[in-house]
């Protein structure tokens, strides 16, 4: 089955709103995105959410020092190229309010990062997202955003080549300037560029290569470019799938450097990789500068692979290794717990032990079999807290400081190294990731089962190269309801890595938060090579569990000095929604020297306080902050957190004011608004959320008043009549009166889809199988959706003959299948006799529902048109409708 890879780029949802969507801070900041038009009209000045977008933590230095399997070697590289994040709309600059996200945490094995993203309906240019940025450089691995020009079946245009391709007098590139230009603003590490734009000449290809060029003779020397192999040495498309006198220009061309690395496509077999390792030297390049692709997005680790073509045995490896798509592992699972367990089969193997990747030879043996783990626990302090990066409450010290769900992978700790490397001479405890307890963030690492002197345990964690000094010790926060905490420390050194030394943990933890210490002062000047703990018990210990909350290893005469407080906090931004929720901007001035992090807070005036959020940048938004009651101000704090996890004495305060408390707005909805004499219709108070009590008033119904919520209402006789209602708090009041709203009649029984299977029309389509015609054909299987790509687009329906119509069904994305990001999300709907006159009849600007639904007074029509103004909750340009429904008789 031929696949490439820009077939699955469009069928996957992709990452980041650019600031062309004109947003400012009326909702939280997002990712960028870009068409080279808009890139070359960037800038951080124009903006607003470029602050938000940068990454503040430097690239780690990696060490790889020793192995933990025979098979395992350091030569060939790994290259992931992954979707980090599963929607392209509406992704947050620094982080989101759900639990369940894509935090992944197997960098020890990766060396280069490719951020997957990029899509025509959205923008082809994208950098990664500031979260990202951060926990990559945390965990030492370069990464790099995507230029991605789609094959013209899934909207390319050769005029965004061309205008990327344009030059100035000069001979120099804009867009590579820009690109430069913007990786350096967001402290990222390079391009991954993607050309499947076909009808492409040997000129297309000349300027590729030179715009390639112009890259490398004016990036920073660190920064990385990498070349897809897709486009030849005539400007067709023709993926090569190993290095080849066709492709081998757009690497290197004599004695000019062209990329740094090439992505091979995915459809190599036999001798393909021997044949490239020898091209690579036959044109003076290193054969690890070529990444051999495979394609795990559709079967993850039942993925067929040749991996003797790549890695023979008894040899150096042909290549590095490519792979497409090891987000897999999250986007096939719904919860947390089973994405961390299919990540680690996949990143180690069935085993789920790297020093047993052989165990089933017939399995998939997992990334640990070939590569060997990477460190940057090289300096102290290293400290954790097995913080995965998200949580369904935040700790802080061991109190619960915040009970939302939140997910910010800038938050993510240095995890263990081994996952997991359990030794014992009975059946070993278990070990995982916890995230019903914590220490700080939202998990903890756990240790559990039945503990015995007899399957006494012994869990090597990370492999670090640390100096001990005269003053390094060794910190253990620990949770344990067992009498005794039964566990040791355990460290090796580098001259002999498999060689422990274990130390004693005594205090008694009673259900506490416990720390204990131990002094490494005998072993001045050796370099700490493992870090492990060491479970064994005299008594029997049936449901024994440790919770591990943090582990330090620091001097201890470090890191006592509580950091300076921020300066300069202001509110840069404010905007408010009906006098009750505020999207908040925050500022201050960037400590660069011994930050971790900064934790935000909200302080009431019973004294209490809440967390808010951290971020280890000097830019914060608080979306959706509700008012506390009537208060009239709302005191927020920044707090300094230094790499040794001391709090500044004091934050610095900054006093939000709200406006005057507001009156109530009246609206609501109803279950029907034709209904059949004596048949039961709920009316919905919708009113603003300030409203405090409601009164109703239904002539002809009965009741013919109420004063509940949603109250339950019949009219006996035939007829059209009004609602109102009275919204009231005490600011004030507000009165909706809709005339002629009910219509109560005996044809209410035969109200049908007028529109289902009628002559429809668009004012676009993107692509022949998904014309107007899909919206009235009632189904959302099968992709069947109309779809256009672009702004203010129409859909139009003619019933055939006027009808009265009494209800609008719209199924959005969600509907059929697709992410809720791609609902639409402002659109409004309008009737006519004629097709040329036409009556706007439902206006909706914040749909967020898969099913809307509009029910309007009885309304003679032939005509029915749907109009799109934003076709989705955030940038992606591209309508989806899945079915239009138009109810009447």
């Amino acid at each position: 089955m031929k696949k490439t890879i820009f077939l699955m780029l469009v069928l996957i949802t992709f990452l980041c709103v650019g600031f062309n969507s004109g947003k400012g801070f009326a909702e939280q900041p997002e990712s960028s995105y870009w068409y080279p038009e808009t890139l070359l009209n960037w800038s951080p000045e124009n903006d607003p959410n470029a602050k938000f977008n940068r990454s503040t933590v430097p690239l780690a230095k990696r060490e790889t020092l020793f192995k933990m399997n025979d098979s395992q070697q350091s030569d060939a590289k790994l290259v992931a190229l992954s979707a980090l994040n599963p929607n392209t709309s509406g992704v947050p600059s620094q982080g989101g309010k759900e639990f369940f996200a894509n935090t992944f945490s197997y960098w020890q094995y990766v060396d280069l990062m490719v951020y997957w993203a990029g899509s025509a309906g959205e923008g082809v240019i994208t950098p990664p997202s500031a979260d990202v940025i951060d926990a990559s450089h945390k965990n030492g691995v370069p990464i790099l955003g995507n230029v991605f020009f789609p094959p013209k079946v899934y909207g390319g245009k050769d005029q965004w080549v061309e205008e990327m391709l344009s030059q100035r007098e000069d001979g120099s590139f804009p867009a590579a300037d820009k690109l430069l230009e913007v990786a350096e603003y967001y402290q990222f590490d390079g391009w991954f560029i993607n050309q499947e734009t076909e009808d492409g000449t040997p000129e297309t290809a000349r300027k590729m290569q030179d715009f390639l060029i112009y890259l490398q003779e004016n990036k920073p020397e660190e920064m990385h470019i990498m070349w897809y192999d897709s486009m030849i040495d005539d400007g067709q498309i023709r993926w090569q799938n190993y290095l080849t006198d066709r492709n081998k220009m757009f690497l290197q061309d004599g004695d000019t450097r062209v990329a740094d690395s090439m992505f091979l496509n995915f459809w190599w077999t036999n001798n393909s990789q021997k044949r490239s390792y020898d091209k690579a030297l036959e044109i003076g390049r290193e054969p690890y500068d070529l990444y051999a692709g495979i394609d795990v997005e559709a079967d993850g680790t039942n993925t067929f692979v040749e991996w003797g073509n790549l890695f023979p045995d008894g040899e150096s490896p042909y290549a590095s290794l490519g792979i497409y798509r090891p987000d897999w592992a999250f986007k096939s699972t719904e919860n947390m717990q089973d994405f961390y367990k299919r990540e680690q089969e996949f990143w180690v193997g069935q085993a789920n032990d790297p020093t047993k990747t052989d165990e089933n030879p017939d399995h998939w043996k997992g990334m640990a079999h070939y590569f060997t783990e990477s460190t940057v626990i090289n300096e102290l302090p290293f400290i954790t807290h097995f913080n995965t990066g998200s949580g369904e409450f935040f700790s802080i010290n061991g109190e619960v400081q915040s009970t939302q769900s939140w997910n910010n992978r800038s938050l993510q700790d240095i995890l263990p190294t081994w996952r997991w490397i359990r030794e014992s001479k009975g059946e070993p405890l278990e070990v995982d990731f916890d995230w019903e307890e914590s220490y700080y963030g939202g998990s903890s690492l756990k240790v559990f089962g039945e503990l015995s002197k007899k399957n006494a345990t012994h869990i090597q964690l990370y492999k670090t190269n640390l100096l001990v000094e005269k003053d390094t010790e060794i910190a253990v926060t620990y949770k344990t309801l067992a009498q005794d905490p039964n566990f040791k420390v355990g460290i090796s050194f580098t001259d002999a890595p498999d060689q422990f030394e274990f130390f004693d943990v005594k205090k008694k933890s009673k259900g506490k938060w416990t720390t204990d210490h131990v002094k490494l002062k005998p072993f001045k000047g050796k370099n700490i090579a493992t870090i492990s703990l060491f479970f064994e018990s005299k008594k029997e210990l049936k449901d024994y569990q440790l919770n591990i909350g943090e582990l330090k290893v620091m001097n201890k005469n470090e890191g006592g000095n509580k950091p300076a407080r921020p300066s300069q906090l202001k509110i840069s931004d404010v905007t408010f929604n009906d006098g009750l929720y505020a999207n908040i901007a925050l500022q201050w001035q960037l400590r660069e020297r011994d930050v971790h992090h900064y934790e935000i807070y909200r302080h009431y005036e019973t004294g209490e306080k809440e967390f808010i959020g951290a971020i280890p940048n000097s830019v914060f938004f608080i979306p959706d902050l509700k008012r506390e009651g009537k208060e009239n101000q709302t005191t927020l704090e920044v707090v300094t957190v230094n790499k040794h996890f001391v709090r500044s004495e004091r934050g610095q305060r900054v006093v939000l004011d709200w406006p005057d408390y507001p009156a109530p707005k009246a609206n609501f909805s109803v279950s029907k608004s034709v209904a059949a004499p004596g048949e039961e219709i709920q009316f919905f108070n919708m009113s603003s959320e300030v409203t405090e009590s409601v009164e109703w008033v239904f002539e002809g119904g009965s009741p013919s008043a109420s004063t509940e919520m949603s109250p339950i209402v019949t009219y006996e006789d035939e007829g059209t009549f009004p609602v109102k209602l009275i919204a009231r708090n005490s600011e004030g009041e507000d009165i909706l009166l809709k005339e002629d709203y009910m219509t109560i009649s005996e044809e209410a029984k035969n109200l049908t889809n007028l529109a289902l299977n009628q002559t429809a029309t668009a004012s676009g389509e993107c692509a022949p199988s998904e014309g107007p015609s899909n919206a009235v054909d009632g189904k959302v299987t099968d992709n069947s959706k109309w779809c256009a790509i672009g702004l203010n687009h129409w859909l139009t329906i003619d019933l055939g003959e006027t009808h009265r119509l009494a209800e609008f069904i719209i199924k959005h994305a969600e509907a059929g299948g697709e992410p809720s990001a791609f609902n639409t999300r402002s659109y409004s709907i309008e009737v006519s006799d004629d097709a040329e006159s036409w009556r706007e009849i439902v206006v909706m600007t914040n749909n967020t529902k898969a099913i809307s639904e509009h029910r309007i007074p009885l309304t003679e029509a032939r005509y029915v048109r749907l109009s799109i103004q934003q076709p989705t909750q955030g940038g992606d340009q591209a309508t989806r409708i899945y079915e239009f429904e138009v109810h009447g008789f």
